[in-house]
């Protein structure tokens, strides 16, 4: 068995399309219509599409559980962020915060209040912390992560 695609249904494929394309610069690789895959996998799935393939009524679809969320890392956080502040709308779950491993982070909802977190690279936070001076073995512990991770990443 492999793993395919994450799939989170939408409310107006259009906006949702506009607003992937706009804030994570994911474009569209095939329509199908009620069905859209982006770059990098994520699949769209139109609101009104979606109880018959999973023999549920409408009422039964809810947006805004906040219990997932979509995960990207981004090469150029610090870029992005100066860009995410000039999008006008966009609903904050929290603005950017670091985390205790030291990677810093934004989440913040789609159209739908699903939630996208972007985060800095984490290869990046590691070569950050060995350039300060820090030992394979210290940002091991900082970041509560095997040496072995900290070591693949440079």
């Amino acid at each position: 068995m492999k793993f395919a695609n994450p799939l989170i249904v939408v409310s107006d494929m259009e906006i949702s399309k506009l607003f992937y394309a706009k804030v994570l610069d994911l474009n569209v690789e095939l329509d199908f219509g009620e069905n859209v895959t982006l770059t990098g996998g994520i699949v769209l799935q139109t609101k009104d599409s979606w109880p018959s393939l999973i023999h549920k009524s409408k009422n039964e679809i809810f947006f805004g559980a906040n219990n997932s969320e979509l995960y990207f890392e981004e090469n150029d956080f610090d870029n992005f962020i100066l860009r995410l502040k000039q999008i006008p709308n966009i609903s904050y779950v929290h603005p950017v915060i670091e985390h205790s491993w030291g990677q810093r982070v934004v989440r913040f909802y789609d159209p739908d209040k699903h939630i996208i977190e972007v985060a800095e690279n984490l290869t990046k936070v590691v070569r950050k912390f060995l350039n300060q001076g820090m030992s394979a073995e210290t940002v091991a512990m900082r970041m509560d992560v095997p040496v072995d991770y900290i070591k693949s990443c440079l």
